[in-house]
């Protein structure tokens, strides 16, 4: 993937993001000051005073050579270490540059007081920070990649690091997994099971996506010297059972799977919960890797490591959490999904605005203009929201409800209907229904279900539930519903945009139809 280079003035804060971003990402963090001073034995003012700027910037020269032969790691850059050419395009070619951008009230305040080890700054401070400044505007303007600092916590330049990149490391199940969002990735798929270590792998897809891309991901994984197998079933909810998962442990064997072998699911939310679910019983657990090709599974269902299948009381009612070693998301894939499936997606997108990205949501109010458009910064930002609560609660004993907004009502929906409703059309009523009911309830402010209705509109998803489907059909689904504690079913329900209340008690589920 590359090394992250973190660049900017003394004192933008380069080493104290670069380990914390390193720590979220599971990666080594190296300090070129650092690595620098160590392979000369000196301090940087020594090294300054005896061999003068040249001097210092050939020692980065050579250690940034060395740091490119490494394994990929975060790289807090010296202040004026990409001033030499040399030097920057040694970095481009290995990785990306973040410029780190604060301003000049936030770098003094950050330099005042701390002795003074800068030599390029030794003197009258301000004076020296304004020269120094002033000498590299334009060297600084000219990278593109810049994150502001000031009024910013370290945590949160670093988050927003991953969200531009789209690269995270999920924590808090098992050993953890890394998800990548990246055009392309696809190409790379062999190279990634390769570097992971991953053996004897298996694509399981379904009769619509084989067509798109299987031979691309199997000419991925054979010109990595990998003789993958391909198992395909046909495409719909409706396979989503106990049957299906069936034919996959059958497959497998067939295939000759052993315990340290790879599922691979390269499809939508349902390959990705059987091929997920198959591998998680299949002789006790084998690896899997998620490579979502449609933007629902992308931004929700890929990602959290729950797996499993449906029965004919409701979703999902029968599943596991054995999540994947890798989440490979490639948004060029999305060029062949139907318009219809790209804005059953957005209701996924739109959840994860309400519940904790409020700028998400405002993206979202663009209407269907914006599904025509590249959507990899809404499904990296998406995608991070779902990604930060999962993380605070891998199991779903608390916080991780909040993902369920819209899914009572819509799970319930989506099967009465006989499925003839996408899953994120359903989601979309269900989470109209279910602020309603949380303005019903006092729980939210009046006007907060129209905000969200004319967003869903916009895109052009229903916001109301079908007149033809029975109400009490509906609280019968919902009283299977696995979100169901003591016999009482439990909502996740919006305050406002940017925030959900979680494990609501509805007791009376004729609330939910009651006109406002």
């Amino acid at each position: 993937m590359g090394h992250i280079f973190l660049y900017g003035p003394p004192a933008s804060g380069k080493s104290t993001v670069g380990q914390i971003l390193a720590e979220n990402l599971n990666l080594p963090f190296v300090d070129l000051d650092d690595r620098t001073r160590q392979a000369v034995g000196m301090d940087i003012p020594q090294v300054m005073a005896e061999r003068g700027e040249p001097g210092f910037r050939d020692l980065e020269f050579v250690e940034l050579e060395w740091l490119s032969k490494d394994a990929d790691s975060v790289v807090a850059l010296g202040g004026g270490t990409l001033l030499r050419n040399e030097n920057l395009k040694r970095a481009e070619s290995t990785g990306e540059i973040f410029y780190l951008d604060a301003g000049f009230p936030t770098l003094l305040k950050r330099l005042k007081g701390k002795p003074d080890s800068r030599s390029l700054l030794s003197g009258d401070l301000t004076e020296k920070l304004q020269g120094l400044l002033a000498s590299r505007t334009v060297h600084y303007a000219s990278f593109p990649n810049r994150i502001g600092v000031d009024g910013r916590t370290s945590g949160q330049i670093a988050w927003q690091i991953q969200v531009s990149l789209g690269r995270f490391f999920a924590r808090g199940m098992g050993a953890g997994y890394e998800v990548t969002i990246r055009s392309g990735i696809i190409d790379s798929l062999g190279m990634l099971l390769q570097f992971h270590g991953l053996q004897n792998p298996i694509v399981v897809t379904d009769a619509n996506v084989e067509k798109l891309h299987a031979d691309h991901a199997l000419g991925s994984l054979r010109r990595s010297n990998y003789k993958p197998s391909l198992l395909s079933v046909p495409a719909g909810e409706s396979i989503k059972t106990l049957d299906t998962i069936s034919t996959l442990w059958r497959g497998f064997l067939e295939a000759g799977l052993d315990r340290r072998s790879t599922v691979i699911a390269l499809g939508g939310g349902v390959i990705g919960d059987m091929a997920g679910f198959a591998a998680a019983t299949f002789m006790r657990g084998v690896d899997w890797v998620a490579v979502p090709t449609t933007l629902l599974s992308m931004v929700d269902a890929s990602l959290g490591g729950k797996t499993g299948f449906d029965l004919l009381e409701g979703k999902n009612l029968i599943g596991s959490f054995h999540p994947p070693r890798l989440v490979l998301a490639d948004p060029q894939v999305l060029s062949t999904l139907p318009a219809a499936e790209l804005r059953s997606g957005m209701a996924e997108v739109v959840k994860h605005g309400i519940i904790a990205d409020p700028d998400l949501f405002a993206l979202c109010a663009g209407g269907q203009d914006i599904i025509g458009n590249d959507l990899t910064e809404i499904i990296r930002r998406a995608m991070a929201v779902k990604l930060k609560i999962i993380e605070d609660d891998p199991f779903e004993k608390g916080t991780r409800a909040a993902l369920n907004l819209g899914h009572t009502v819509g799970h319930a929906v989506e099967s009465v209907s006989g499925y003839r409703l996408r899953h994120g059309e359903a989601i979309a009523i269900g989470m109209v229904a279910e602020t309603k009911l949380a303005e019903y309830l006092k729980i939210a402010g009046k006007g907060l279900s129209a905000r969200i209705s004319e967003v869903l509109s916009g895109l052009g998803l229903p916001t109301q539930i079908p007149k033809d489907l029975s109400k009490d059909k509906l609280i019968h689904a919902m009283e299977f519903d696995k979100k169901k504690a003591a016999g009482v079913v439990r909502f996740a329900l919006p305050v406002e945009v940017g925030k959900v209340r979680v494990n609501v008690e509805v007791k009376d589920l004729e609330l939910l139809f009651k006109e406002n």
